[in-house]
């Protein structure tokens, strides 16, 4: 009796072992998968920025309600549903995780198809199973052929295309114009460069502007982007953490603007910060891609800057960009048609791509396009009708993304909070540094900090 109870539990655990391995092999199979023949499309966004594109310009779609876009809608015979979790904090990227987490034992309606992602954590999906490479769904070299090179860098893991995007956003200065005429002489965009063309004539501008009473940039924040765009190494090396000179750079020329009043002592976002959209705040310039200028800048709002055409943009002292939005498809799909069809059609498409950029003021991530219409009349009435696109299309040929990892997000963000201690003298450098090097070893236990 004892043998044959021993032979029964053999088996019980054979059993779970066998059912244990089958699991397993079914989530990996689950994670490079993808089929057709789904009736239910889910994305998950953020805002309702990508679902507006669709509304507007997808092919074949319908939405549901014209008035929300969120409502989602029909896509021929399929229903596309968003999920929104709002960009704060990490919100987004938690409820993604769980949801992609979940997608092994999910089916049918409950299955998602596409999610987007920002470059600033794009890196942590796309070196991930819940990616799919887009040229495996259907992709081409000759439909991905007029994209800018940096886009395709940004979401490309072990030669795998994990995503694509309609937009580019490559940045330039943004100056306020009647400062301008009144400091340097001129609001023509030419010569306003030849006074921000590198950082130390950028610094020698700054100190005219205080002289006349205005301040250079809103802010500690804003000339971040433009150094950290341009680093030479990654902020984590061989597993050790590591400062980049441009973002020392960065801390230096911002402790000395603070000193001087160069700065408003601003925060991104903040209300002091963006005081200078309006002609009593005094701001000579902000640094920002075309959806900044459209819309970040208050346009719509009677009486500021932008409303009345009063900004101009130039190169400023170094390339960069800020922002952009990648589609990413869910392994475990039951709708690689649709996204594919998606895909073409909202970053390949020629002729859908120019609708956005007449519509929305998106710069398009499509090389020919934008070459053309940067010859052509088109204006902006925030930038005074001058044509931002030959200076944004320079920009975007040269945009390098070499030294992305998948710690930017958290490190760039950290490293800045640490540093406005410093900036304000609450402490000194070395508080700062240390202040920071304790932050991101709580937030990754496997760096080395020392």
């Amino acid at each position: 009796m004892k043998r044959v109870t021993k032979l029964l539990s053999l088996c019980l655990v054979l059993m779970m072992v066998v059912g244990m391995l089958s699991a397993c092999g079914d989530k990996e199979e689950k994670a490079g998968s993808f089929s057709d023949g789904g009736k239910v499309l889910n994305i998950r966004v953020w805002n309702d920025e990508f679902a507006r594109r669709m509304r507007d310009h997808m092919p074949g779609y319908t939405a549901k309600n014209p008035d929300n876009a969120l409502e989602g809608g029909t896509l021929g015979d399929i229903t596309v549903n968003f999920i929104q979790v709002e960009n704060q904090g990490t919100a987004y990227q938690d409820a993604l995780d769980a949801a992609l987490e979940a997608q092994a034992n999910a089916s049918g309606d409950d299955l998602l198809d596409i999610f987007l992602v920002e470059v600033d954590y794009a890196a942590k999906y796309v070196q991930s199973e819940y990616s799919l490479d887009v040229k495996k769904l259907g992709l081409t070299d000759t439909d991905l052929a007029n994209q800018y090179q940096y886009t395709k860098d940004a979401v490309t893991y072990n030669g795998a295309l994990k995503g694509v995007t309609w937009q580019a956003c490559p940045a330039g200065l943004i100056y306020n114009r009647e400062i301008a005429k009144e400091v340097l002489g001129t609001d023509d965009p030419a010569e306003v460069q030849k006074a921000v063309s590198d950082w130390a004539t950028f610094t020698a501008t700054a100190e005219e502007m205080k002289e006349a009473g205005y301040y250079m940039v809103a802010g500690y924040d804003d000339t971040f982007r433009v150094f950290s765009n341009n680093v030479s190494s990654k902020w984590v090396e061989d597993g050790k953490l590591n400062i980049d000179a441009q973002l020392s750079a960065w801390v230096d020329q911002t402790k000395e603007f603070t000193d001087k009043g160069y700065n408003n002592k601003a925060s991104l976002w903040g209300d002091t910060w963006s005081a200078g959209f309006y002609p009593d705040g005094g701001v000579f310039c902000y640094f920002g891609p075309a959806w900044f200028i459209d819309f970040s800048m208050a346009a719509d709002t009677e009486g500021s800057i932008a409303n009345q055409g009063g900004w101009g943009l130039c190169e400023g002292p170094q390339n960069y960009f800020w922002g952009g939005t990648w589609i990413c498809a869910a392994s475990g799909t039951d709708n690689a048609k649709e996204i594919v069809e998606i895909m073409k059609a909202m970053t390949c498409n020629e002729t859908v791509m120019k609708g956005i950029v007449e519509k929305d003021g998106d710069f398009i991530n499509h090389k020919p396009a934008m070459e053309a219409m940067a010859q052509t009349d088109y204006s902006n009435k925030v930038l005074g009708g001058q044509n931002p696109l030959p200076i944004f299309v320079a920009a975007a040929n040269s945009i390098e993304l070499k030294n992305l990892s998948t710690y930017d997000q958290g490190c760039n963000e950290t490293f800045q909070a640490a540093m406005k201690d410093y900036f304000d003298g609450v402490c000194d450098y070395e508080t700062a540094l240390k202040n920071f090097k304790e932050d991101i070893h709580t937030k990754y236990p496997a760096i080395s900090v020392d």
